[in-house]
């Protein structure tokens, strides 16, 4: 099966956001996994982000939501920026006035290290593949499993699916249920607990 999986396991998720932070600190990497990882958003809307978007230059204050028009569907999009977010915004963003780069509103968050463009596709593909396959993750981890492992938690966690595919803007519930890869072990836990 090629298609991308979310990562199921809490301990292999912990080891994979952290990758970027302990065994190759990289803060904009890091960014790029924690953003994918806490807005649902797919990879190229998360490459098109730009600081204005994030941040408030007059409040010179981290801004409260993430308003978009999504590439692929056309709708617009406001993704609450929850604190893994802003923590991890706040550390680039002294990290890049401490090498003397400021940021500037029309900057991308993931941008090249010396022109105002935003990463590729594939080089996004290769950092979260080279921080998947040092932590052993199995399956088909790529991109797209950043926007599937936060739909997988949140339906663990007892988010209804309804609503994931609001957030997901599904046209229907079907594919918000393939989505979430749920697998014989999530459906055998559910008849284990429940007795009747």
């Amino acid at each position: 099966m090629n298609t991308a999986q979310p990562i199921r396991s809490i301990e292999d998720l912990e080891r994979f956001k952290n990758y970027y932070k302990v065994q190759n600190p990289n803060i904009r990497n890091r960014l790029l996994i924690t953003v994918g990882l806490n807005t649902a958003l797919r990879i190229s809307d998360i490459l098109s982000l730009k600081w204005s978007m994030v941040y408030d230059f007059e409040q010179m204050d981290f801004k409260r939501h993430i308003v978009l028009t999504e590439q692929k569907t056309g709708k617009e999009s406001t993704i609450f920026v929850n604190q893994n977010i802003r923590d991890v915004l706040e550390e680039y963003k002294q990290e890049l006035h401490t090498e003397k780069m400021p940021v500037q509103k029309e900057q991308y968050l993931f941008r090249h290290r010396n022109q105002n463009v935003p990463i590729s596709r594939v080089q996004a593909f290769r950092i979260i593949k080279d921080a998947a396959e040092y932590c052993h993750i199995p399956g088909v981890i790529c991109c797209h499993s950043l926007r599937k492992t936060f739909g997988y938690h949140a339906w663990k966690q007892g988010v209804q699916p309804v609503l994931l595919m609001n957030i997901f803007n599904h046209s229907s519930y079907q594919i918000t249920k393939r989505y979430l890869g749920i697998e014989q072990d999530d459906r055998d836990s559910i008849f284990e607990q429940i007795m009747l």
